[in-house]
């Protein structure tokens, strides 16, 4: 190994990348693609800058690679073609890969560590959110599981453990939470703005916190509203309404509601009316 047994380098120069280097402190090797890109990095987190991925490897005992899922063949690609005196631990950070596309990085313990946080561009704060956060990890074997399980340490965050098979699904859990969950306030927005409401972010905000805080503490037992209640005519109100004045937040207020009272009938609610309303509106 020609470099420090401790050191830790980041592949990768956008929001994620330079968050983890930011909370793995001063000293963290950098390489991107975009030669301004790794000095703004670099200077933004006190990082060093490599000149190629080989080096970076060469010169490191752990590499994160943080780079978009469709990038990530490539880089692994340009890690395999040159055999490393070393055995690093080499683990990316996608949520939705596991860790076969690392197979090629053979002499490298391998692994998928995958922070369950949303990232926006602020290196700072999202170091301290990271503290105390969930990093889904998946190792090759054992030893790869637990070098994951101290960089996530280190990292200040709670490591996961989750199966390759059910890597897929896993973050198909997530994405569904964190993205559709924007999809779903947006359209709550529309609707309103469409009844007059002229700050819908204001009015909706307590409320949604609430929701979304009882839901977390509760599951499914914190639902409210007239599908719980197997109120027909408000959802019908509800739906002939959004027909007439917002027909673009139509189907997904029906596919809402549709899956709520799918939920309720396997929870054992007679609610056959309400579902029958709701698949032929």
């Amino acid at each position: 190994m020609t470099g420090g047994a401790q050191t830790i380098g980041v592949i990768g120069t956008g929001r994620v990348a330079r968050a983890l280097a930011g909370a793995l402190g001063p000293g963290v090797a950098l390489w991107g693609r975009s030669p301004e890109a790794l000095e703004g990095a670099c200077a933004a987190t006190r990082g060093l800058a490599m000149a190629s991925p080989v080096a970076l490897l060469d010169a490191c005992d752990t590499v994160l690679i943080a780079v978009a899922d469709a990038a990530l063949p490539q880089v692994v690609a340009q890690l395999a073609a040159q055999p490393t005196p070393h055995r690093p631990l080499v683990a990316h950070v996608s949520g939705a890969s596991g860790i076969a596309v690392l197979k090629p990085l053979h002499g490298a313990d391998i692994a998928a560590i995958h922070p369950v946080m949303t990232f926006t561009g602020d290196p700072v704060a999202e170091a301290a959110r990271m503290a105390g956060a969930r990093f889904a990890i998946t190792g090759a074997d054992a030893v790869a599981e637990a070098r994951a399980r101290t960089l996530v340490a280190r990292l200040g965050g709670i490591a996961v453990p989750v199966a390759e098979a059910q890597r897929a699904l896993y973050h198909a859990g997530l994405s569904h939470a964190a993205n559709h969950l924007v999809t779903l306030i947006a359209g709550a927005g529309q609707i309103l703005s469409a009844a007059g409401i002229s700050d819908p972010g204001a009015m909706l905000a307590p409320l949604v916190r609430a929701a979304l805080e009882n839901s977390l503490a509760a599951g499914f037992a914190a639902l409210s509203g007239p599908v719980l209640r197997d109120d027909r005519a408000t959802v019908a109100a509800h739906l002939a309404a959004l027909a007439r004045d917002c027909p673009d937040a139509l189907p997904a207020y029906r596919a809402m509601a549709q899956a709520t009272a799918a939920t309720l009938a396997r929870d054992g609610r007679d609610n056959t009316a309400m579902r029958a309303l709701l698949d032929t509106a």
